[in-house]
């Protein structure tokens, strides 16, 4: 099995000239493999500046705890904050996916991350970016789910207590009507 090679040219911050950095397929789903680290990365994406570690660490506690930052407790922030102070941000750091200063506690990404960026499910990268319309989607189809609900039940109940209009249909064509009307919800929602 051959590996294939990711390049990135860096500029070295105390000299003018420029090192090509390599990192192989097998390093690069090594850094991938954790979960930390990939949060880590999803933090930073979209990122151009210094990023304060104590900020990633509560967002990545909170991504854990399927939580939000103001919601996570002090023991589930230090679980998340040892394990990266420690470990996953030096690898990053030692890697040169990110430059990390542990004294100082801050973290910014350098071009390198983009690579990784590649492996990553595309979901993963993009949830921050697509989560406002995503959910104003799913908000829209819940609302047409409930609306065709309605109208099942007015349905149903005005053909089962013979009110007019709904008494002239026969009972086997209202609950293919509804069961239509579900469908093309379902086959709409689909192609959508």
């Amino acid at each position: 099995m051959s590996a294939t090679t990711q390049q990135v040219e860096e500029q070295s911050s105390s000299m003018d000239t420029t090192s090509s950095v390599e990192l192989g397929e097998d390093q690069i789903y090594h850094l991938l493999q954790n979960e930390r680290r990939r949060y880590v990365l999803r933090y930073l994406h979209g990122s151009d500046e210094q990023e304060s570690m104590r900020d990633i660490a509560e967002q990545v506690a909170a991504w854990e705890n399927n939580s939000t930052v103001q919601a996570i407790t002090s023991s589930e922030r230090q679980r998340v904050y040892i394990p990266l102070y420690q470990s996953h941000l030096p690898k990053l750091d030692e890697e040169g996916i990110i430059e990390y200063d542990q004294s100082r506690g801050t973290v910014e990404k350098t071009d390198m991350a983009d690579v990784l960026y590649d492996y990553l499910e595309p979901t993963a990268v993009a949830a921050d970016d697509d989560e406002d319309v995503s959910d104003d989607e799913q908000t829209r189809w819940e609302h047409y789910y409930l609306g065709a609900s309605g109208i099942g039940v007015t349905l149903l109940a005005g053909a089962a207590l013979g009110l007019s209009p709904f008494a002239i249909l026969p009972s086997g064509s209202v609950g293919l009507a509804i069961l239509g009307m579900f469908w093309a919800l379902t086959v709409g929602q689909q192609l959508a």
